[in-house]
């Protein structure tokens, strides 16, 4: 049976038929009206136009007011405090070209992979090169001579595993941790 919507305007009723799909009665003209009120308080999730300042998240969440980034609420537009120096967050970083993974480590992630040719960034590890010397030893048998390129092998492949585990993006983590850094230096 065929659902009619239930939005009634100036006296008369919408008429329009309602999608088999919809959680309510309503036709998608007024579904989309009742989003948009409702977007008004909640936000509209979309990529930022720019890459957050202060985390450098693309993540964001659109008000009639303005922007916000989703990972560290950073209002797009607000000039830092200069006394404020940018938080530092080290990781260690696996990379995958062809068959081979890079254990590296950067506080400019970002930066250091823009110069580094791969296929796919796999994990990132919050460390500094302590932790990158460390995994270079655990998964050093399958390590190319004096490189920080590793064959992938099963050991090497779970820990990769674990690492992502939950994690959809790894910048989005990324960015968490840098928001974190922030909240506690302010």
């Amino acid at each position: 049976m065929s659902r009619v919507c239930a939005i009634v305007e100036r006296g008369r009723p919408c008429g329009l038929l309602v999608d088999d799909a919809s959680p309510l009665d309503l036709c998608v003209h007024h579904l989309a009206v009742a989003h948009d009120w409702v977007e008004r308080d909640v936000g509209r999730t979309d990529v930022l136009p720019t890459p957050c300042i202060a985390c450098g998240s693309r993540l964001g969440v659109r008000y009639p007011s303005g922007w916000l980034c989703a990972i560290c609420e950073w209002r797009l537009g607000e000039v830092p405090n200069p006394d404020n120096v940018p938080p530092r967050v080290d990781v260690v970083y696996y990379i995958r070209f062809d068959d081979r993974i890079k254990i590296g480590t950067s506080a400019n992630p970002r930066q250091r992979l823009a110069t580094l040719r791969h296929d796919e960034l796999l994990a990132f590890e919050r460390g500094n090169r302590q932790l990158e010397q460390r995994r270079h030893a655990q998964f050093g048998r399958d390590r190319f001579a004096r490189t920080e390129w590793f064959a992938m092998n099963d050991d090497l492949a779970s820990h990769i595993v674990r690492l992502r585990d939950g994690v959809e993006d790894p910048w989005t983590q990324y960015a968490l941790w840098l928001s974190q850094e922030i909240a506690l230096h302010s």
